[in-house]
């Protein structure tokens, strides 16, 4: 049996020369850390370049949400059907952020990292400077700023949760129009064609945007701060790496039969890109593509990625728990369980909709700490030094938990076709790195709203 995108038997195939690419990419970044040691004056000077390449990326997150969700929502007949992977997606996003918040909450307890160390008057104006940058933000505000000035100020300025918003109303107003709508989502399906294969241009000035990323924070950092602070560091690295290999992947092996360690091979270059931005939102576009590629359906692509990018932060609940303790333990201010549980529900909470962004999760941090238990606001600044480099654990772990999701949730509704999925992650069919769509069919035109609910991609025999 041959399954729809795999490459025609016997036909030619192009060779795929993005694998120097991200050579180059692992390169750049050895590269810039040996410039940040060395020079570290020049490498600080270097960090405008990293932003840029993570700028670009940005640049393309609203377009490629909106297409998806459009096109995901569109082409199914029956709103329940989308009101069924959203609920289920939700549901499971509070479930696995609560486990993440706990574990977080044993391991800092556990590790006591804090202990010896000495807060400087500098270090607490920089924590009163993050604590500034991060303030609270209402349940009010977080509801409204929802909703964008203009129906496309949304894409424009890159508000992730506003697209969201606009590309689902888009997407059920198509589903109403019946067959005048397929005109349409044709019309989409080809934006996003060009949405795709301008990121593939994009990515090949990734290796100078890693390097420029690496050299700035080496440089700034050095390693003072990454010896004074190794034990809440690996720590944190450690935890991490636990919750994504023993409790995402034995739910992604009992749910859905897949190795967890045979899916983070399928997304190796999507977390080389993450190691070297620190952003995961800067391999967003790839893991809407890739998902659809091993087989889950567009719908539940479409719904479950950019809802998880702000809704299902693992890595980020975790980094709140243990640095919470690290700092009250570190300021001999220790916070009982009542006290520790009241705080960092609220920053878990707080934290909705600012994953993907480097920096975010301490802004948050600090703003939780302010509203919650200022006496320790002064403590942010202890880690200042090392959180870039937790900020890449965070966009690590927030990536996993978001491409694990979308499989579980595409196996729960019977989106996933099990066997393509077996058949992606053996090698079998490969994924296409020059245009991020499957150019022979893994990526169906949309169907009219008026037929029945679309089958699953054709199997020929």
């Amino acid at each position: 049996m041959s399954i729809a995108g795999a490459a025609p038997a016997g036909g030619p195939r192009r060779k795929d020369r993005t694998h120097y690419l991200y050579l180059a990419v692992i390169a750049a970044v050895v590269a810039g850390v040996v410039v940040g040691l060395a020079a570290p004056g020049f490498a600080t000077e270097l960090k405008p370049v990293g932003t840029g390449f993570v700028n670009l990326i940005k640049m393309m997150i609203s377009p490629v949400i909106f297409c998806t969700i459009v096109l995901g929502i569109g082409s199914v007949t029956k709103a329940a059907k989308v009101g069924k992977v959203g609920g289920l997606a939700l549901g499971y996003f509070l479930v696995m952020s609560t486990v993440a918040l706990a574990i977080g909450l044993v391991v800092g307890n556990l590790l006591e990292p804090g202990g010896g160390l000495h807060l400087t008057a500098a270090l607490a104006k920089s924590g009163h400077a993050q604590a500034a940058a991060g303030g609270a933000q209402s349940t009010t505000d977080f509801l409204l700023g929802m909703i964008p000035t203009t129906l496309f100020s949304a894409v424009t300025e890159g508000k992730v949760l506003q697209t969201l918003l606009v590309a689902l109303l888009a997407g059920f107003a198509l589903q109403a129009m019946g067959p005048a709508g397929a005109p349409v989502l044709r019309g989409i399906e080809h934006v996003q064609k060009l949405v795709f294969r301008i990121m593939s241009m994009i990515m090949w000035v990734a290796p100078i945007g890693a390097f420029g990323a690496m050299a700035a924070v080496v440089g700034a950092t050095g390693t003072a701060a990454l010896k004074s602070l190794a034990v809440i560091m690996v720590g944190f690295y450690l935890t991490c790496a636990l919750f994504v290999v023993v409790v995402l992947g034995a739910l992604l092996r009992l749910v859905a039969g897949i190795n967890v360690f045979a899916l983070l091979k399928y997304l190796g270059r999507e977390f080389l890109l993450i190691l070297s931005t620190s952003s995961s939102e800067s391999a967003l576009p790839r893991l809407i593509a890739k998902m659809e590629h091993l087989g889950v359906s567009r719908p539940v692509v479409g719904i479950t990625v950019p809802t998880g990018y702000s809704f299902n932060l693992d890595g980020t609940a975790i980094y709140l728990t243990m640095s919470s303790i690290f700092i009250s333990e570190a300021m001999d201010k220790p916070m009982g369980i009542g006290e520790q549980l009241s705080l960092l529900v609220f920053m878990v909470i707080a934290s909705k909709g600012a994953a993907g962004v480097t920096g975010a999760g301490l802004a948050t941090l600090a703003g939780g700490l302010q509203s919650h238990k200022p006496a320790l606001v002064d403590g942010v600044g202890l880690i200042v030094g090392i959180d870039r480099f937790m900020s890449e654990a965070r966009a690590l772990t927030n990536f996993a938990g978001n491409a694990v999701a979308t499989v579980l949730i595409g196996r729960w509704t019977g989106e996933l076709d099990a066997e393509r999925a077996q058949r992606v992650l053996a090698g079998e069919v490969p994924f296409d790195e020059q245009t991020l769509i499957d150019s022979a069919g893994g990526h169906p035109a949309p169907q009219a709203p008026a037929d029945p609910d679309a089958a699953p991609a054709p199997v020929a025999a």
